[in-house]
């Protein structure tokens, strides 16, 4: 029993291999339209584990199971508003490049305008300060 035990385990990593393998199988598109629209959707979808690919772009193992997912879920009749809904359910807003406005989101709208703002009144403070510190001569041919 113990070296049944032992086998067993010891071919555990060859059965993820071959689930592995499964995954990265091609997918099936049943005609152009299917193919056009699920690379348009999964274009507009983040990897979850990437972060800065596209779901369409990563070769993650989940990025691979999203997108089969998201085949079934199309397959299934779901529009694409409620595939990304679904997977904002799952995973956050974060799953989706256009995160959409809304008072969670808000922050991450409105942030690197915030952030220019704040830098550009810090150069402004710093450069008014300096003007007072050391003013310059009207007139040129004055030498210090």
């Amino acid at each position: 029993m113990l070296l049944a035990a032992l086998l067993w385990l010891a071919a555990l990593p060859a059965f993820a291999q071959a689930r592995q393998q499964d995954d990265a199988a091609p997918l099936q598109f049943r005609d152009a339209a299917e193919e056009a629209r699920f690379h348009a959707l999964t274009e507009q979808l983040r990897c979850v584990m990437c972060q800065n690919q596209s779901l369409a772009d990563s070769n993650a193992l989940i990025a691979l199971q999203l997108r089969r997912e998201v085949l079934a879920l199309m397959r299934a009749g779901k529009s694409d508003e409620d595939i990304q809904r679904y997977l904002v359910q799952r995973y956050g807003e974060f799953v989706l490049y256009k995160p959409r406005l809304s008072g969670r989101t808000l922050l991450l709208w409105a942030g690197p305008v915030l952030v220019l703002l704040a830098g550009a009144g810090v150069v402004a403070a710093l450069v008014r300060r300096r003007r007072q510190a050391d003013p310059i001569p009207e007139d040129p041919s004055q030498e210090w």
